[in-house]
C-alpha cells in the first residue's frame, strides 16, 4: 500500500493492486489486506508478532550481538550511516526480531525479519540472531518458526554475509536431527540468499498469499535471459504448482495453519499413554479368518468403483485436522498423491495416499490415481519428515499402477519407486499400509512396504493388472476375468499367502454403499495394528520389517508349501 499525501498517510492509504483508496484503520482491522482485490500488504515484524504470536507471551531474546562492519564498506554512504538510518527508519536494531512465544498456546521459537532494514539482508548480526533463535528452540526442545521477507545476503558485508548461509541452515540441520519441526512462512519478498538457504531448509514451507520467492530477482532473469517473464512467475500460486512450498496460506488464516502445525507436533505421545490407559494387545501374526472368496473379476470390479471412498474421503471421515503438505521440492506437485498431518484418536500421524476422485474431471485432474515421479518423491519426503519428528506414517494405496508416461519416464520413474521401496525398508518410525481399492504393482508397493500391511475385503492387489496380464499370456484382453482369477488378487487370497497381514471389512455390498461405516472400520483396523508397534524401539521395527519381506523369498515359501 502506498500512502497518499504525507498528512494523510496515517489516515488512508491506496492499494497497490486495484488502487482503492482505503480508511488505514479498516485495511489494519482486516491485517493489511484489501479488502476490495485482497492485495496482502507487506507488514513489518512488530505487526507480524501481534498477528501470529498469542497476546503477553512474546519475549525477546537476550544479549543483542555486538554491531559489525566487516570490511569497512563504503558505496555512496559508509555502511554505519546505512546502519543509522534503518535503525531511525524502523525502530529496530537489525533486519529481525527473535525470541520465543507461544501460538495457539504452544511454544515455539520465532524470528521474523523486516523488509523495511535494508531490504530484510542477511548480515552477519541477522545471521547470528536467527541462529540463537534456532539454538534456543535446540535447547527448549521446541519447534522453530521463521517468517522471512529479504532480498538476500547483505552486500556491504561481502563473503561473510554469504557465510551466513550455511551459519544459519546447520542451526536448522540441528532442529531436523534432534527431531523438532521447523515452519517457515515465505512472505514477499523472499529472495537471494534467505531464498537459497534457511528459508527453503525447514521442513514445512508456507507461502503468504502474494508471497514471492526465488533465487534471482525477476528483474536479474529478464537482464540476463532478454526474455520476458510468464505472468505470475516466482508467485506464491507458481510455487504451489511447481512443488516448491506446501501451502498458500492467505495472511488471515496464516495462524491457524501455524496452529495445527504445531499441534502436530506436540502431539506425538499417544493418547492412551497420556491417560494411564493400557494399550490393546498386538494382533496375532496370523490374520483374521477371510470371508468366503468372492469371484476374483467381481472383486476387481468392485474395486475400480467410482463411488468408492478415496484417500481425501477416508481422510475426512477416518482422521482429523488433516494439513496438506504439497510438493517435491524439485519442481512439482503430483495430483496423484495426496498426503499431511493428521490426528488419528488424537495421535499425530502422517497420511499419504493415491488420490482418484468419483467423476470423470476429477479422475482426469488426478491422472486416475497414478503417480508420477514427482508423487512418489513427495511421498518420500513426507514420510522422512514423519520419521525425523518421530511420527507414525499410514499410507492409503488405491491405484492402477504407476504413471506410464512419456514425461514419467523422462524423470525417472524407475529411480523413484526403487527410492521409495528402499527408503521404506530402512524408515525408523512405524508404518501401516492398507490397500483401500487397487494395488497396482510397483507404484503400490512405493507406499506399501510396511510393518503391517492390510487390505479391504474388495480391494485387490497384483503384479499386473488382469486386462495387461490377459494382452500377454492368453490370445486377447477378453480373458481379464480368467487372469484375474489365476492372479490370486483377492485379499483371502492374499491373506493365505501372507502378503496381507489383516483385512478390513466392508460393509455390505461394498464400501461404496456406506462410506461411513467403511471409514469407521478402517480407523479401527488402524489403530488396532499402530497402536502397538508404538512403544517398539526403532531398530526393532527396521529389524521386523525386513524380516517380513525377507520371508517371501523362494527358500521360505518352498518350505510353508511343503509344510502345507
Amino acid at each position: 500500500m502506498t500512502a497518499v499525501a504525507p498528512r494523510e498517510e496515517q489516515l488512508w492509504s491506496r492499494c497497490g493492486g486495484c488502487a482503492t483508496l482505503l480508511y488505514r484503520k479498516r485495511l489494519r482491522r482486516n491485517l493489511d489486506v484489501c479488502p476490495e482485490c485482497g492485495a496482502h500488504a507487506r507488514v513489518d515484524a512488530p505487526e507480524r508478532l501481534r498477528q501470529l504470536v498469542d497476546p503477553g507471551s512474546f519475549t525477546a531474546l537476550p544479549d543483542r550481538p555486538a554491531e559489525v562492519d566487516p570490511i569497512g564498506f563504503v558505496d555512496l554512504l559508509p555502511y554505519p550511516h546505512r546502519l543509522t538510518a534503518a535503525r531511525a527508519g524502523t525502530g529496530l536494531a537489525e533486519a529481525v526480531v527473535c525470541g520465543t512465544g507461544t501460538v495457539g498456546r504452544h511454544p515455539c521459537a520465532l524470528a521474523v525479519m523486516d523488509f523495511r532494514f535494508l531490504g530484510g539482508s542477511l548480515g552477519c548480526v541477522v545471521g547470528e540472531l536467527i541462529t540463537r533463535a534456532a539454538e534456543r528452540a535446540l535447547a527448549d526442545r521446541i519447534p522453530l518458526v521463521l517468517v522471512t521477507a529479504s532480498g538476500g545476503a547483505r552486500m556491504q558485508e561481502g563473503a561473510l554475509s554469504l557465510m551466513q548461509m550455511a551459519t544459519v541452515s546447520q542451526a536448522v540441520a540441528a532442529l531436523r536431527e534432534a527431531g523438532l519441526l521447523t515452519v517457515s512462512v515465505l512472505t514477499d519478498p523472499t529472495y537471494g540468499g534467505v531464498a537459497a538457504s534457511f528459508a527453503t531448509n525447514t521442513d514445512v514451507l508456507l507461502a503468504e498469499s502474494g508471497a514471492r520467492m526465488g533465487f534471482a530477482g525477476p528483474r536479474v532473469i529478464r537482464q540476463v535471459t532478454g526474455r520476458d517473464l510468464p505472468a505470475g512467475f516466482q508467485s506464491a500460486d507458481f510455487l504451489l504448482r511447481h512443488g516448491q512450498v506446501d501451502m498458500v496460506v492467505p495472511r488471515h488464516a496464516l495462524r491457524g495453519r501455524l496452529v495445527a502445525l504445531l499441534a502436530a507436533a506436540a502431539g506425538r505421545r499417544p493418547a492412551a499413554a497420556r491417560a494411564g490407559v493400557p494399550r490393546p494387545e498386538p494382533p496375532v501374526d496370523r490374520p483374521s479368518a477371510p470371508p468366503p472368496d468372492a469371484d476374483a473379476w467381481q472383486t476387481v470390479r468392485l474395486a475400480r468403483h467410482p463411488g468408492r471412498p478415496t484417500t481425501l474421503d477416508y481422510l475426512e471421515t477416518a482422521f482429523d485436522g488433516f494439513v496438506e503438505l504439497h510438493g517435491d521440492r524439485l519442481g512439482a506437485d503430483c495430483p496423484a498423491v495426496v498426503g499431511g498431518l493428521a490426528r488419528l484418536d488424537g495421535r499425530a500421524v502422517m497420511v499419504v495416499g493415491h488420490q482418484k476422485g468419483h467423476t470423470t474431471a476429477e479422475l482426469v485432474a488426478r491422472n486416475f490415481g497414478m503417480a508420477s515421479p514427482a508423487g512418489h518423491r513427495k511421498a518420500l519426503r513426507l514420510m522422512r519428515l514423519a520419521a525425523r519428528l518421530g511420527l507414525p506414517v499410514v499410507t492409503l494405496v488405491d491405484t492402477p499402477g504407476a504413471d506410464p508416461g512419456v514425461s514419467a519416464e523422462e524423470h525417472g520413474q524407475a529411480a523413484a519407486i526403487a527410492e521409495n521401496i528402499l527408503a521404506l525398508t530402512v524408515l525408523p518410525t512405524p508404518v501401516v499400509a492398507v490397500i483401500t481399492g487397487e494395488g497396482g504393482s510397483g507404484g503400490a508397493l512405493a507406499l506399501a512396504v510396511a510393518d503391517r500391511v492390510l487390505m479391504f475385503q474388495h480391494a485387490v492387489y497384483s503384479v499386473i493388472s488382469p486386462e495387461g496380464c490377459a494382452a500377454i499370456l492368453w490370445p486377447d484382453r477378453g480373458a481379464a476375468p480368467q487372469a484375474a482369477r489365476a492372479l490370486r488378487l483377492t485379499a483371502p487370497d492374499l491373506c493365505r499367502l501372507g502378503v496381507v497381514d489383516d483385512l478390513v471389512p466392508e460393509p455390505a455390498p461394498a464400501a461404496h454403499h456406506d462410506p461411513e461405516a467403511a471409514a469407521r472400520a478402517l480407523r479401527e483396523a488402524v489403530l488396532a495394528h499402530l497402536l502397538p508397534l508404538l512403544d517398539v524401539p526403532p531398530a526393532t521395527l527396521v529389524r521386523r520389517r525386513r524380516q517380513r519381506f525377507r520371508r517371501f523369498g523362494a527358500a521360505r515359501l518352498g518350505t510353508r508349501a511343503g509344510a502345507r
